[in-house]
């Protein structure tokens, strides 16, 4: 693309034809290659792929997937050069663009028009009563914000919300300013995302995290890859699972789609992924409906109990509660298991024999787990079918939330969270000489909440697209309208700048793959997988304008001007070695960290249960968990609909207009159902309807869709976000988490006006 979109999606010339059954090869590198050279011209796309994913290079904007020690030239995946050329477009748009187009204007665009017409160069502000943005200074934008600010009745009317692609240093510093400042509302895109896995994981293993390396994944004998399509959310996982496979593992899919990544893969680094048919990667394709997940792992158990397929000295040694755990599943009712995943006891059999023939077995999941009202009992039942066999602190094995956002693990690492212990609140009242607040802050959903009853005034986003992001769409609008100030720090224009308070600042900041000059010397930045291994990068990209400030700076930059005069902004903003020292003596597990993440490869924190079997749990042992096995009632004639992604988007950036391998082209109001369930509705297989969503008795309308006749399990039915976030209600959200059941909402498909 050599120039923006002058006009917006057409869905009437939506294109649907046969899914694939195989992902990457010799189209992804043709995409991947035609993105980055029509966005950054060839010279820049060139210098921009070559050191992505490299150890002397930048860590992709996308998805956290960790790299090998031994990194191929080409490190990166057809998402990541399309993340890349995002960010690196030579489009740019500034105060002649805002004075043309009247922020109503903007609003009736899409995400995709949005954020298409290129990259944000210099500071904008929205003045009460305004109709357009308009340039405004740097130091003027700070004392604005400072204003507001300093005129709260309390901190706690302020929101501080981060994006998974914040660095590590920038991460830290932001939640010491909202700390010195006085809140812990730190709500993050984590709140949306992984925060079930979080929680289960730490009230079972007593550490939030994945326990297994890459070299894991490439010596396991087993791998289950449950609720997740890395083909498209993480498309370098192929690679490790393909060298999985060579070393003789099995893979099992448990979606209820069957996605083309997991069916072959066409490896572009290997001869034969470009000219021959790849590498077959699932063994076994569970397609499970939707919200079954936690009945069918109660059911691998009992069988594993059953067969007595077990590692009794771990159980012994290491675990606690397994007799009320096996007196649970040895009761189980297998009606409600077939009727909660839609499968038969003997396709369940089939997958619990792999997990018994198997001395190494790991478990990856992502969204399609967490995103339901039980997710969190469905994450620490993955946990107990781990447990009985001891797979976890052994090679090969482990549990392996893959996380969807760059560095959205390393930002949790840093205390971005509104729940964070007291040993790190300690910590930093010891390094700074101050007195954090104590009490939890707002998480992402009661900070809509907060902002929709008048209990906050200031939001503040540091990267990300909050609104487009989160649930319940008319809710989330209708609250940021009444904050007095929404400040958003970003590359790109999207919902969040239109949809705004009473005042509004847009702060365009450096992408990752820029270079950064701050304090007049090359600064480089840290970020942490998804397997807590930390390392350096370092943009090698000429910034799209001389305007834009780093995160780090803008941070430092608001702490003086609110007047935080006890922690020395100006050091970190000119030198960030001096932030990571203080990471070194703030964060667990983080000593000596500026030392450690110059290694080539950078380090990986510790991980008690995976290093050493220790579980920091009140009991000093992993816990089995006890929950009941739920059945979701989808009353007659309703859908249980999962949101999802396309191929050509990356949350809620939206890339293109074509999801390659589902078989769409060119629109993505789209929403894929059953033939039969289509028949049975009295509907037809490219028809116009309305998505309605039920809850509480009342209802929210998602317009205009296109029906696609797809292979899923009866009863299901799938379509994009952010189009599909209007449907889920703000207080529909998992227990113990408060993550947004984006993948189990309960429609109606009535035709279209």
């Amino acid at each position: 693309m050599t120039r923006a979109p002058r006009h917006d999606i057409d869905e009437s010339k939506v294109e649907v034809g046969h899914p694939h059954d195989s992902a990457a090869g010799p189209e992804a590198v043709a995409v991947a290659l035609k993105r980055a050279v029509d966005q950054m011209g060839a010279v820049r796309a060139t210098k921009a792929l070559t050191k992505l994913n490299q150890a002397d290079g930048y860590d992709c904007p996308g998805c956290a997937w960790p790299e090998t020690e031994h990194r191929h030239p080409a490190e990166f995946c057809e998402n990541g050069a399309k993340a890349v050329a995002e960010e690196g477009t030579r489009l740019t748009i500034g105060g002649r663009f805002f004075a043309k187009h009247p922020v109503a204007e903007l609003a009736e665009r899409t995400d995709y028009w949005l954020g298409q017409q290129g990259r944000l160069v210099e500071p904008l502000v929205l003045r009460e009563g305004a109709t357009h943005y308009e340039p405004i200074e740097w130091d003027d934008a700070f004392a604005l914000i400072a204003s507001h600010l300093q005129a709260l009745n309390s901190p706690d009317e302020a929101l501080f919300y981060t994006s998974g692609k914040t660095s590590n240093e920038a991460a830290f510093v932001y939640q010491l300013f909202a700390r010195a400042f006085g809140t812990n509302n730190l709500p993050d895109c984590s709140n949306m995302c992984h925060e079930s896995s979080g929680t289960g994981l730490i009230e079972t293993i007593g550490i939030g995290k994945g326990s297994v390396s890459i070299e894991d994944i490439h010596q396991a004998e087993l791998i289950v890859v449950a609720g997740q399509n890395p083909g498209t959310n993480h498309p370098r996982m192929l690679s490790a699972l393909e060298i999985a496979k060579g070393n003789g593992a099995k893979i099992i899919s448990v979606n209820p789609l069957r996605e083309a990544g997991l069916v072959r893969f066409k490896n572009p680094q290997r001869p034969r992924g470009m000219i021959g048919g790849g590498t077959k990667l699932a063994d076994l394709h569970l397609p499970v409906r939707i919200n079954g997940d936690l009945a069918l792992f109660q059911a691998i158990g009992a069988l594993l109990l059953d067969w007595d397929a077990l590692d009794r000295e771990f159980i012994d040694t290491y675990t606690t509660g397994f007799d009320e755990y096996a007196a649970h599943v040895g009761a189980l009712d297998w009606d409600a298991v077939h009727a909660a995943t839609g499968l038969d006891r003997a396709q369940i059999e089939e997958a619990a024999a792999y997990f018994r023939d198997s001395a190494a077995t790991i478990v990856c999941w992502a969204m399609g787990i967490t995103q339901h009202k039980n997710a969190v009992a469905t994450v620490k039942e993955i946990v107990n079918v781990s447990l009985l066999q001891g797979n976890i602190g052994k090679p090969g094995a482990g549990i392996c939330p893959v996380r969807g956002h760059s560095n959205v693990q390393g930002d949790r690492t840093m205390g971005v969270w509104e729940r964070v212990p007291d040993f790190f609140l300690d910590a930093l009242r010891d390094e700074f000489g101050f007195e954090p607040p104590r009490h939890h802050g707002f998480d992402t959903v009661d900070s809509v909440r907060a902002l929709r009853d008048g209990r906050a005034r200031v939001f503040m986003g540091m990267g990300g697209n909050f609104v487009a992001a989160v649930s319940d769409t008319s809710v989330t609008e209708a609250a940021m309208r009444k904050a007095d100030l929404t400040v958003h720090v970003s590359t790109k224009l999207n919902r969040s700048h239109v949809v705004h308070g009473r005042e509004a600042l847009i702060l365009p900041v450096l992408g990752r793959s820029e270079r950064d000059r701050t304090g007049g010397r090359d600064q480089r930045v840290s970020v942490e997988d998804s397997m807590s291994a930390v390392h350096v990068s370092r943009g090698p990209l000429k910034p799209a304008s001389r305007a834009l400030k780093s995160e780090v700076d803008i941070v430092c930059s608001l702490a003086e001007a609110v007047g935080l005069d006890a922690i020395p902004w100006a050091s970190f903003r000119e030198d960030y070695t001096e932030i990571r020292r203080r990471i070194g003596r703030v964060v667990p597990g983080a000593a000596a960290y500026e030392e450690k993440v110059e290694q080539k490869t950078g380090f990986v924190l510790p991980h008690p249960p995976r290093d050493s079997r220790t579980f920091p749990t009140a009991s000093g042992k992993a816990v089995f968990s006890v929950s009941p096995l739920e059945v979701l009632a989808v009353p007659d004639g309703r859908l249980l609909l999962q949101t999802l992604r396309s191929h050509d988007q990356f949350n809620t950036t939206i890339y293109g207009l074509d999801d390659r391998y589902r078989g769409v082209k060119g629109g993505r109001r789209v929403v894929f159902v059953h033939p039969d369930d289509i028949a049975d509705l009295g509907l037809t297989d490219g028809g116009r309807v309305d998505l309605v969503s039920e809850f509480e008795g009342v209802d929210r309308r998602a317009a205009d869709f296109r029906i696609v006749s797809y292979d899923q399990p009866r009863g299901c039915a799938a379509a994009y976000y952010p189009e599909t976030n209007p449907l889920i209600p703000l207080d529909s959200v998992a227990d113990g988490s408060n993550t947004p059941t984006s993948k189990s909402v309960i429609v109606r498909l009535e035709p279209a006006e």
